[in-house]
């Protein structure tokens, strides 16, 4: 996944480590808890205006990923569903032939 789309890899991978960075200041810092809060408000804020774009981006991508795999998925089943009723219309053909046959 991360070698076709790797603004994408690295957006998820910057989200995960502020968050990781963020829950990690919170569990150790030597705070209270009103100015441990107000820290961790402002650092999302912060992480939040200057990733907005990538952040973006990153949603974009992932939003034209999950609609080309719908599109193949739903191509997929298309091609099985004339498939079956190829078959179907095949072996309807078949036993029309053998009635057909029997009845002379």
């Amino acid at each position: 996944m991360c070698r076709k789309n790797d603004s994408l890899c690295f957006g998820l991978g910057l989200m995960a480590g502020v968050i990781g960075g963020v829950v990690a200041a919170v569990l150790f810092a030597p705070k209270s808890g009103e100015e441990s809060r107000k820290e961790v408000k402002e650092a999302i804020e912060s992480f939040v205006e200057t990733q907005a774009p990538s952040i973006q981006e990153a949603k974009k991508q992932a939003s034209e990923t999950l609609d080309m795999f719908k599109y193949r998925v739903e191509q997929y089943f298309q091609r099985i569903n004339n498939s079956l009723k190829n078959r179907k219309m095949k072996k309807a053909k078949e036993l029309e032939d053998l009635n057909y046959d029997f009845s002379m």
